[in-house]
């Protein structure tokens, strides 16, 4: 796990975020413990309450719960919740491209055979 100082972003947001990604992805499975407060604490050189705020936030969005003496555990994730999650991502990278596209001078159809370059790439690999 990456933590960066100086992107503006919470710590607490930035652990948050890539939990959510793992789980979103399946990296994480239902059932699966997160690394204790404590030892993630200690492995990321953060305070606990950082790691707590992380681990209150991914419960107050659903996607794990905690156990009391045990930890917080992955909780079953919902495939329409999970396709919509994906398509929001999608949509906020599209935008960010498309902002980035004008910025550096493209026209719409440079952009469109663009992505379907990156398409075709893709499906090579």
């Amino acid at each position: 796990m990456k933590i960066l100082q100086n992107t503006g972003e919470p710590i607490y947001l930035q652990i948050a975020g890539q939990f959510k990604e793992d789980i979103l992805a399946g990296k994480l499975k239902q059932g699966e413990y997160l690394p204790s407060i404590r030892s993630l604490a200690k492995d990321l050189k953060i305070s606990v309450i950082t790691t707590m705020k992380a681990y209150e936030q991914l419960e107050t969005e659903g996607l794990v719960t905690g156990v009391q003496g045990k930890g917080f555990y992955v909780n079953a994730q919902d495939s329409q919740m999970l396709k919509e999650q994906h398509l929001r991502k999608v949509e906020q990278c599209l935008a960010e491209a498309i902002q980035a596209a004008r910025i550096a001078g493209m026209t719409e159809n440079e952009l469109v055979e663009t992505l379907h370059t990156l398409l075709r790439y893709e499906e090579d690999y």
